[in-house]
Formats: C-alpha cells, sequence, structure tokens
C-alpha cells in the first residue's frame, strides 16, 4: 500500500513539474491523474486496499469540510443575532479509537472545528470529554462526532 502512495506522490510531482504548474492546483490534479493511472494498471501488482483507502480519506476530508463550513456558519449566526442560541455543555463521547495517535487526531478534528473543543481523555481510554457550544441533543451530538468524525478517521487510518 505504502507503495503506492509513494508511487502515486512521485506521479503527482512529476506531472506538476512537466505541466509547470508547482502549486497546489497542479500537484492534486498530478495526483488524481496517477491515482486513476495507477487504478487501471491495477492488473500488474495485484489488488491493494490503497484504492479504497484513498477514497475513504477523500470522503473524510469532504465529510470534514462540509462540517466546518455548517459549524462556522452556525457560531457567525449566534454571533451577529442578538438573540443568544448558545446552549453549551461538557459531554462524554465513547471512543472507538484506541491508539494515541487515533485519538490525537480525533481530538484535533473535534477542536479544529468551531463550536466544538476536545478536553480530556479518561484515564482508561475510552472517553474523550468534548466542549460543544451548541447542545440541543446529547445523543444525537455522539453520533454525528463517532459517525462523521471517527468512524471515517478510523476507516482510514486502520
Amino acid at each position: 500500500m505504502s507503495n503506492l502512495l509513494i508511487l502515486n506522490l512521485f506521479l503527482a510531482s512529476g506531472f506538476s513539474v512537466i505541466m509547470e504548474q508547482v502549486n497546489m492546483v497542479g500537484f492534486i490534479s498530478g495526483f488524481i491523474i496517477g491515482y486513476l493511472a495507477l487504478w487501471i494498471t491495477q492488473p500488474l501488482y495485484g489488488p491493494s486496499g490503497y484504492f479504497l483507502r484513498v477514497i475513504k480519506l477523500f470522503k473524510l476530508v469532504i465529510s470534514f469540510l462540509w462540517l466546518l463550513v455548517v459549524s462556522n456558519f452556525r457560531v457567525l449566526w449566534d454571533i451577529i443575532t442578538p438573540e443568544d442560541f448558545s446552549k453549551p455543555a461538557v459531554i462524554g463521547v465513547p471512543l472507538d479509537a484506541k491508539t494515541d495517535f487515533e485519538i490525537m487526531l480525533l481530538a484535533n478534528m473535534i477542536s479544529l472545528t468551531p463550536g466544538s473543543l476536545a478536553l480530556d481523555v479518561s484515564e482508561d481510554r475510552s472517553m474523550l470529554y468534548v466542549h460543544v457550544m451548541f447542545l440541543d441533543d446529547i445523543e444525537e451530538t455522539r453520533r454525528e462526532i463517532k459517525d462523521n468524525l471517527e468512524k471515517r478517521l478510523l476507516d482510514v487510518i486502520r
């Protein structure tokens, strides 16, 4: 899997240089073209989980960006309107993430979204305590964190 990632990064860099677009747009374009080229030539080197993992990573990024936009507008709306919509609370979110790396990535993704902040992890690392700015339904908030962030993150990492 890592060999295909390295090859895809090499193809993306080469495409970016050849097309004289040594910037993020050129690199992403090269990555997509390299991914497609590797996918087409997949019978040459056998089945690999790389292709599915890249799709899962793309879904994670899109989901996180959507959550980022929605939470930004929710916080903005609370700030610019005279009425206060916030209902701050600290909730515990049960963790499926087990390693320090998985918990750290999840906590950082939660903290990067406006209106939420990862505070602490329980001693047995089974619960992540999160401060949320808008708590309408505790179970719905837990489900959003578990489904939109943790599940997708663990699908990419594991």
